[in-house]
């Protein structure tokens, strides 16, 4: 048992893998806001949500000096990824795509405008649709859960560059 372990411990290390560190703000960020194009965005409040627990300071109505994190578009797609024999469609492509900006109080780019695009593959049974729509909405869910890590990792390399 122990020398698998300490095998386990060296290969990992010697390959260089090494744990995520938490998400670093830039420090002179200031109060945030994440603003979405879709009024009840539920990658906006995630996103506000995750920002408060790496540190950030949420804006509040009455805040002047107010960082934004702009959400300018969130687009759902399904792409048709196999057929069966009859040209039925087997398995689609789940597309989820992003474009967001980090502005600061001045309203400076901070993280200049850009896209994330996350895709999932799922099985859709043309003769037996029963879970396939149940599928889809864990998949929606997972989508969400992995776009507001990127975006906050994107928000993280910021303040690294600096």
């Amino acid at each position: 048992m122990r020398t698998s372990l300490a095998a386990a411990v060296l290969a990992l290390s010697a390959c260089g893998f090494q744990l995520r560190q938490a998400l670093t703000l830039p420090p002179d960020l200031g109060p945030v806001r994440v603003v979405s194009s879709d009024r009840y965005s539920p990658l906006a409040e995630s996103l506000a949500q995750a920002l408060t627990r790496a540190g950030a300071v949420p804006a509040t109505a009455d805040s002047s000096e107010v960082a934004v994190l702009d959400l300018m578009s969130e687009r759902w797609g399904d792409t048709p990824a196999a057929l069966d024999e009859l040209g039925r469609v087997q398995e689609y492509t789940l597309r989820y795509a992003v474009v967001f900006e980090l502005r600061k109080a001045d309203g400076s780019a901070l993280l200049p405008r850009q896209s994330v695009e996350l895709a999932r593959d799922y099985v859709a049974n043309p003769v037996n649709a029963i879970g396939t729509e149940g599928e889809r909405e864990i998949l929606m869910r997972e989508l969400r859960r992995e776009m507001s890590a990127a975006v906050l990792r994107r928000v993280g390399a910021v303040s690294e560059r600096r």
